[in-house]
């Protein structure tokens, strides 16, 4: 019988390395079956590229194979974050990997009678992505629900090396099997990890949530504050540029690497898996050197080398027609890619509040399948006109400049201690106009000492950032034209209940140093009132004000 404690588990000792969280039973139980069913899910996108080139399919139909798993995460991965917030992510999860067993048993079944068009393939390929959104934010999620928070942080990286490292491994593993076993057995293997990984979360903790928070799982206000928390946070902004400056260019090894091997190559399925082989092992070997990575190099300084190491390899892919020379360059590609992608993954998922980490999270991925999905398809367009050799060489060429490019934009400070949410304490005296789910207009009174009217400014910069990013639709400050000392802010919220949980749920020690620093300026503040809409027609309340002129702060990390 798994335990349904909703707590994960307490510790008091200091987190010991970062392979730490390994050492726990459950977390290492399901961190495995996740690597292995991700290890399956490539594993079926490589089958399903090299059956296409089987078929003398064009570069764009292949690189289609990995747009149609990639599509389906860019549509659903951010409701399904919202579902991962508020329900039990256990469940989900069990529930994905036995709609995702079918499928992939059916595919396989279909293979081997030899019944699979390339039509059918991308049906199956896309369902199956479907799959994979719904259980994305949810496995990363479920992260704080299996370890202690002095082991968050290495948990998070190590479910984001999990994840990517199955992007490089399950390819490498599905080439050197494709000659052997065949593509009907590859995805008949892919059924087996999505069952594997079922029966692992068995040992996992539910996770209890109220019908209430079920029903506000739906509304638009928790659709839209995963996406609202990121555009306030500069820190997940900065990650995601970056990002995508470099998955744009580097997908092209991924979506053309099938062609690249049977054509200018002229590699069969052993001599593709051998390519998909070094390019996995550098991965595995990148994925051991990456914690002492980041203890001698900045997080900016890492990602600018790996983009110049795998632009170079970009180049080499393009020139070369010795299968050994591409072996060979394709080993430090494999360490620059998980370098990036697992890096930037954990270090988002380390950042995000628990409030709001599967949405936040969604988000990422969005982004991610989003330039997945795009890229590939483009680039297959693009090796369509100019041949593969010059479509490599042009994605290098590109790799080169948004990696220089990157040195002027750093990644922003994201070690801000505790993320966890805690409590505003009592909450000012209310008045109350309409229902509890109506609009809510938030209005405080500032009494502000002359000599403290810049500092206080650039406080309320940084606090109108925290109010938006922790749930406000609306924020604006208004100097009182009848007493200049006297300042009024005004933001809204969708409902009383987020009102609430923005105040006992989502703020951050940060956001209360935000606050702290903007009350310590201001002599007095006065009662917070809390208007709900729809708002009386007479405002005069707040007497004759001006909107005070947009005032930017030196900027925050968070």
């Amino acid at each position: 019988m798994p335990p349904t404690s909703t707590e994960p588990p307490t510790s008091t000792e200091p987190p010991t390395g970062a392979w730490a969280p390994l050492r726990r039973p459950v977390f290492r139980t399901i961190w495995l079956a996740a690597f292995v069913a991700n290890v399956g899910t490539w594993m079926q996108t490589v089958a399903g590229q090299w059956l296409l080139v089987e078929h003398h399919s064009t570069s764009l139909l292949i690189s289609l194979v990995q747009s149609a798993s990639s599509i389906p995460v860019l549509l659903l991965v951010i409701p399904a974050g919202v579902v991962a917030d508020f329900l039990d992510r256990r469940r989900l999860l069990l529930v994905v990997q036995g709609v995702q067993t079918v499928l992939a048993g059916l595919l396989a079944l279909l293979t081997a009678a030899g019944q699979t068009t390339p039509e059918v393939l991308l049906l199956f390929t896309f369902l199956l992505g479907c799959g994979s959104a719904a259980q994305l934010p949810a496995y990363q999620a479920m992260v704080s629900d299996l370890l202690p928070r002095t082991e968050l942080g290495q948990g998070a990286a190590l479910s984001s090396l999990g994840v990517n490292l199955a992007r490089a491994v399950g390819p490498a593993i599905a080439g050197l099997l494709l000659a052997h076993l065949g593509v009907a057995w590859l995805f008949g293997m892919n059924a087996i990890t999505f069952a594997l990984f079922g029966v692992a979360l068995l040992a996992a903790p539910a996770t209890q949530h109220t019908a209430a928070s079920a029903v506000r799982a739906v509304s638009w206000s928790s659709l839209e504050a995963g996406a609202r928390y990121v555009r306030h946070a500069p820190a997940v902004r900065r990650i995601l540029l970056r990002l995508v400056l470099f998955a744009v260019p580097a997908n092209v090894l991924w979506a053309l690497l099938a062609p690249l091997a049977e054509g200018r190559l002229g590699l069969g399925a052993t001599g593709y898996g051998i390519l998909l082989g070094a390019a996995g092992a550098g991965a595995v070997g990148g994925a051991i050197l990456l914690p002492s990575l980041r203890g001698r190099l900045s997080a900016s300084r890492q990602l600018t080398a790996a983009g110049l190491i795998y632009g170079v390899g970009l180049l080499a892919l393009a020139f070369t027609r010795d299968a050994a020379v591409a072996v060979a360059v394709l080993v430090p590609v494999g360490v620059a890619w998980i370098a990036v992608i697992a890096g930037l993954n954990a270090t988002t998922q380390a950042f995000l509040p628990d409030w709001v980490r599967a949405r936040a999270l969604a988000v990422y991925q969005m982004v991610l399948f989003g330039v997945f999905a795009g890229s590939a398809a483009a680039w297959g367009a693009v090796a369509t006109g100019l041949g593969i050799s010059r479509t490599f060489a042009a994605a290098g060429i590109l790799l080169l400049v948004t990696a220089v490019a990157g040195a002027w934009l750093p990644l922003r400070r994201t070690d801000l201690g505790d993320r966890t949410a805690i409590p505003a304490g009592v909450l000012p005296e209310t008045t109350l106009i309409g229902g509890p789910d109506d609009l809510m207009e938030i209005v405080v009174r500032y009494q502000v000492p002359g000599g403290n009217r810049d500092a206080f400014l650039a406080a309320m910069n940084d606090l109108r950032t925290s109010r938006l990013r922790t749930g406000a639709t609306h924020w604006t400050l208004l100097s009182d034209t009848a007493d200049p000392d006297r300042m009024i802010e005004q933001y809204r919220m969708a409902s009383r209940a987020d009102y609430l949980d923005q105040n006992e749920h989502r703020q951050t020690p940060f956001d209360h140093q935000v606050r702290h620093r903007v009350e310590t300026l201001a002599g007095t503040v006065s009662t917070q009132w809390l208007l709900v809409h729809p708002l009386p027609r007479d405002r005069g309340r707040l007497g004759e004000t001006a909107p005070l002129a947009d005032r930017r702060a030196p900027s925050r990390p968070a």
